[in-house]
């Protein structure tokens, strides 16, 4: 019979009892445990935040209305994250789709909080709808987006709540919806 033991089947105060009291009051091991204690903390913010997606769209009333009325998306509150600038500054000086463009300068209000609109689009998974898109052929409202996945989810949605659509391509992602009143709204992936 062999017996291996790790530091993981030793009790807690085996371990301890190893280590010299002086080593762990010195300044050189309380720094290490304030390390450790702040990686922790890092961690468990940065796990528990919701990933979110960002979508620019060319108005951001109809993008309510379609978000909320025909995908049915409640709102969300804002992640803490974000009140931190934490926000990807993709698209503040430019349109994606265009180059250079007028976008309103930064994601936030006077207030300091992010603008836009947010909605839960899954349980650990918001959407971030900013303004900044420009108006796509023939006039039509637009929404772009950098993610795959987020464009992937909303049209899961699309087709879970029945809107009428149209793909138009898979790679980059583009397909068309109809809104309420009858106007085109074109989702497209902004491929790199």
């Amino acid at each position: 019979m062999n017996f291996c033991l790790t530091v993981f089947d030793l009790p807690i105060a085996a371990i301890w009892q190893g280590l010299p009291l002086d080593s762990l009051v010195s300044t050189q091991g309380i720094m290490v445990l304030l390390l450790v204690a702040y990686a922790g903390a890092m961690w468990m913010f940065l796990t528990s935040a919701p990933k979110v997606h960002t979508v620019m769209v060319s108005d951001l009333n109809i993008a309510q209305q379609f978000y909320e009325g025909m995908l049915g998306l409640s709102a969300a509150d804002i992640p803490l994250h974000y009140y931190y600038n934490y926000e990807q500054t993709m698209g503040t000086s430019m349109d994606p789709m265009m180059g250079m463009g007028s976008m309103p300068h930064p994601l936030e209000s006077g207030a300091g909080i992010p603008e836009g609109l947010w909605y839960q689009l899954k349980k650990n998974t918001q959407l971030h709808v900013i303004s900044g898109a420009s108006r796509g052929h023939q006039n039509r409202q637009r929404h772009v987006c950098f993610d795959r996945d987020c464009l992937e989810l909303l049209l899961m949605q699309v087709q879970t709540h029945g809107v009428r659509h149209k793909i138009r391509r898979e790679r980059p992602l583009n397909f068309l919806v109809k809104d309420y009143d009858g106007e085109v709204i074109e989702m497209a992936e902004v491929a790199d």
